[in-house]
């Protein structure tokens, strides 16, 4: 079977910069919609993972695991001859790039790991799975049976401060509503979760591109914790660890400052 065509989108000239994207999102969903990067001569490419935005799905309802993903960025970088990129990706996109970095070292000139949420224990193994896979399961059935508000409705109440509330519900829709493919998003939200992007976190000492993790606060983010990113950085030699100030809104909302961070990745990548 063929490999699913991606959309990418492509912008600028100087350092290459790849952007990828979270579970459910779409390209726009890293620097959100900021042309900071492009502006500031850097070549940026943004695409949607299979069967996520008007990306084609995948050959099979099985076929969105890691492995899949890596090969995806793979095949992004090699129909552009693209040898050493610097890789900005946040959630699923952020364990798309460290196992592609870990597979490719060579390639991978500097890394920005936003909001990763893998903890090293295999999903279909560790504590909490049947709890944690049904969740993921009732958010595909959602989406599969009931659309956007399908979705909505079984992710329910976002967990974080009254402030942000709506904000998160208003951004579920958004970046669901732009899914050419939505019932194989719902397949995604399946395979995704009961995939391993890497063995465990030992295996992040192996990186050697410089590298900044993005974390977010729990208050702000409970999905992606903010232990999990203090754990990525360190497990990665000199990797630099951001995070929101108590209180404000989490660094990878602002896709200002994360494109001021992926900047500053390129230039110490490329000096």
């Amino acid at each position: 079977m063929s490999d699913p065509k991606l959309h990418v989108v492509e912008a600028g000239e100087g350092r290459p910069v790849v952007l990828l994207h979270g579970l459910t999102a779409t390209n726009r969903y890293v620097v959100h919609g900021s042309r900071a990067l492009e502006r500031s001569g850097h070549r940026v490419l943004a695409y949607d993972a299979r069967g996520h935005g008007a990306s084609e799905p995948a050959p099979s309802p099985e076929d969105y695991g890691y492995d899949a993903l890596a090969a995806d960025l793979e095949r992004v970088l090699d129909e552009r001859d693209l040898q050493r990129v610097v890789l900005a990706g946040a959630s699923m996109g952020a364990h798309t790039l460290l196992r592609f970095a870990l597979a490719h070292p060579e390639r991978a000139a500097g890394l920005v790991v936003i909001t990763p949420a893998y903890d090293g224990r295999h999903p279909v193994d560790g504590p909490g799975r049947d709890r944690a896979m049904a969740r993921w399961d009732a958010l595909s059935d959602g989406l599969r049976t009931g659309g956007v508000e399908g979705f909505v409705e079984a992710y329910g109440d976002p967990g974080v401060p009254e402030a942000w509330r709506e904000t998160v519900i208003s951004v579920l829709r958004q970046r669901l509503a732009r899914h050419e493919h939505p019932e194989a998003v719902a397949d995604a939200l399946r395979a995704v979760p009961r995939s391993r992007p890497f063995g465990d976190l030992e295996d992040l000492r192996a990186i050697t591109a410089p590298t900044v993790v993005v974390a977010d606060r729990d208050e702000a983010d409970p999905g992606h914790p903010l232990a999990v990113g203090e754990a990525y950085a360190d497990a990665i030699p000199g990797a630099r660890l951001v995070v929101e100030e108590p209180g404000e809104s989490p660094v990878a909302w602002s896709g200002g400052k994360l494109s001021q961070i992926i900047a500053e990745v390129a230039e110490r990548a490329f000096a």
